[in-house]
């Protein structure tokens, strides 16, 4: 069911503080949004994220009308606990601390046998204290990274989870492939298309987010939706690495180069290294 037509896109008036994603995330948003203002739509009617991930720009924009999807179902298991759960989740969250023992223990629980509050707080705690905020997932579907290496980290973020949960109420949640996203969205609305990167480096591919990863394959399937999404008069944005054949597949539309600092890489010296990334625009204002 795809969101509910809100016209132009509107901030929310809210009693708490401006959302900041609470997951951290491979590739995440927040240190952009200054470069992407202006490169937004001016007016859309409903925003669609397809990949939702740390969904930065949606907790940025706050749009009236949004629909956030993933293929990640455990990832949208958690915005659904944020956003319906989360006075059970603080609570959940809080029992968790950043001990090596407790880390593998919960790691090794099957998040499937767990009540939503717990779900999500398993989720939240392991990306808090796992290493580099990495999700990883082996062929199985489980969960298998290390414990990160931190003075003190941040479980639970009380204030900014229920700033979050404000925002995300109204908000349509669904664990679906990104490609259905063409089939919902219509003329005049606006998707965001975040997805794995195309890697740049032989030490630069972290994509198995989901079993079987995000290769070229699915990057040119991505590239199809694009396609359909602009011929059903849909705005569309987005966001990859300054790969060679990623200009040349999208050489129709406007390409704008971004910098940002990424800090996962599997050669330390190389974390906090300013790199280009792209973002391609089907639409001009």
């Amino acid at each position: 069911m795809p969101p509910p037509a809100s016209g132009p896109a509107a901030i929310k008036p809210s009693v708490y503080p401006e959302p900041r994603p609470f997951l951290k995330w491979a590739g995440g948003k927040g240190q952009l949004l200054g470069q992407y203002q202006r490169l937004l739509p001016r007016r859309y009617s409903r925003y669609f994220e397809p990949f939702a991930g740390g969904a930065a720009l949606f907790f940025h924009l706050r749009p009236g009308g949004a629909a956030l999807s993933d293929s990640n179902g455990e990832l949208i298991d958690t915005y659904r606990a944020v956003r319906d759960e989360v006075e059970p989740l603080i609570d959940a969250l809080k029992q968790h601390r950043y001990e090596e023992g407790h880390y593998y223990a919960i790691r090794e629980r099957d998040p499937r046998a767990l009540p939503l509050h717990e779900r999500a707080a398993r989720t939240i705690f392991l990306n808090r204290t796992g290493f580099n905020g990495l999700y990883r997932v082996n062929r199985a579907g489980n969960f298998n990274v290390p414990l990160g290496r931190y003075t003190n980290p941040l479980i639970c973020d009380e204030k900014n989870l229920r700033a979050c949960s404000a925002a995300l109420k109204g908000v349509h949640l669904e664990a679906r492939d990104f490609s259905e996203v063409q089939e919902r969205a219509r003329r005049g609305d606006f998707v965001y298309l975040d997805p794995p990167y195309v890697p740049i480096s032989d030490t630069a591919d972290f994509t198995a987010y989901v079993p079987g990863g995000f290769g070229w394959e699915q990057q040119l399937r991505l590239h199809e939706v694009f396609l359909e999404l602009v011929r059903r008069g849909v705005k569309v944005m987005l966001s990859n690495s300054d790969a060679g054949r990623l200009r040349e597949l999208y050489g129709d539309f406007d390409i704008e180069d971004v910098a940002a600092t990424r800090s996962i890489n599997s050669i330390g010296t190389r974390r906090g290294a300013k790199v280009r990334e792209i973002v391609v625009r089907s639409f001009k204002e």
